[in-house]
């Protein structure tokens, strides 16, 4: 935008002359509002094309030209930026859901999956939860490389369970590794076990060892964001979390999950006797990973998104315009 304004500017905090700030306006109108190029400009006014870069810098610094962006509608950058600020976020995502019924799931996918498709670079080692409709949707949506962008994609928490349970997880994995042109690594382990003695016995295991050894090398891992109660998908898989775990962690303060790591309101690991039968990554080696990423939304896992902020669970998150709007409103 060119403001043409032929009074006294103050841009450097002095006065300037009049005739100046009419060449300033001209030059400043001529590039930006008549798209004429420096060297026209400089001939049309016989002066040099340098004096014309300098004029325009000047123009801007007073004032005369003032930027202003106007955001497409369904573009959030300021809610995204401030998503980033309040909660030491490396990246944030909002996505207008609007007309979707209370389903996000949708909207959610389709934004993972742009994100994804332009954030995967070569040579990731590419974690995955596979408990995660939404991370199966926004898969799903995600256009095969040309190139490879990843060396593996790797299951995060043990996926036998149901059979329904392992074909999603195996189509999720799999599917992730088809598009970025990966080897695909699975947990040969249930989710959750029995007792804390089979989960111990299990992390002996040579097969299961090895996977583990493997976290270690994550550059990434995507996740869902899980609240108290199971979801349907959960439910279905063999790992979902008995009434009495949820009783017990219920009174232990806890409000969501990030990989079947339960935490309260600050974000604090909550511990419980279900923890010590989970099958996957540990805090430690999850929280080392640079690019910890999230998709969740929806009003039923607002506390959940809260927690797994406030204790740094996460450091990228897309989310809907909704939740990001309360995470903004409410204290941190």
């Amino acid at each position: 935008m060119v403001v043409p304004d032929m009074g006294r500017v103050h841009g450097s905090g002095r006065a300037v002359a009049t005739d100046h700030l009419r060449l300033l306006a001209r030059v400043a109108r001529m590039y930006h509002e008549q798209g004429m190029r420096q060297p026209e400009i400089a001939a049309a006014l016989s002066i040099s094309q340098p004096r014309v870069s300098r004029l325009l810098k000047e123009a801007s610094t007073r004032g005369i030209v003032r930027t202003v962006v106007v955001l497409p509608e369904g573009v959030h950058t300021e809610l995204e930026e401030g998503l980033q600020r309040r909660y030491a976020l490396r990246d944030a995502v909002v996505v207008d859901a609007d007309g979707a019924q209370g389903d996000v799931i949708p909207a959610l996918a389709s934004a993972a999956a742009a994100y994804f498709d332009t954030t995967f670079k070569g040579g990731d080692v590419i974690g995955i939860s596979s408990w995660s409709e939404t991370l199966l949707a926004a898969v799903d949506r995600m256009h095969p490389k040309s190139v490879q962008v990843a060396d593996r994609v790797m299951q995060v928490v043990g996926g036998v369970g149901s059979p329904e349970a392992q074909v999603h997880a195996t189509r999720l994995i799999s599917r992730l590794a088809d598009v970025t042109r990966a080897r695909p690594v699975f947990v040969p382990s249930a989710g959750v076990v029995g007792t804390p003695v089979v989960r111990d016995a299990l992390l002996q295991d040579a097969a299961v060892v090895d996977v583990m050894s493997q976290w270690r090398e994550l550059t990434l891992v995507l996740v869902g964001i899980g609240s108290l109660e199971p979801s349907p998908l959960l439910l279905r898989s063999g790992n979902a979390v008995s009434q009495a775990d949820q009783e017990e962690l219920r009174s232990l303060g806890a409000v969501g999950d990030v990989c079947l790591h339960f935490f309260d309101a600050e974000g604090n690991v909550v511990d419980s006797a279900f923890d010590r039968r989970v099958v996957g990554i540990s805090v430690e080696t999850f929280r080392s990973v640079e690019r910890r990423v999230a998709v969740a939304g929806g009003e039923r896992k607002y506390s959940a998104i809260k927690a797994a902020l406030r204790g740094g669970w996460v450091n990228v998150l897309i989310t809907d315009l909704e939740v990001a709007r309360r995470l903004l409103a409410d204290p941190a």
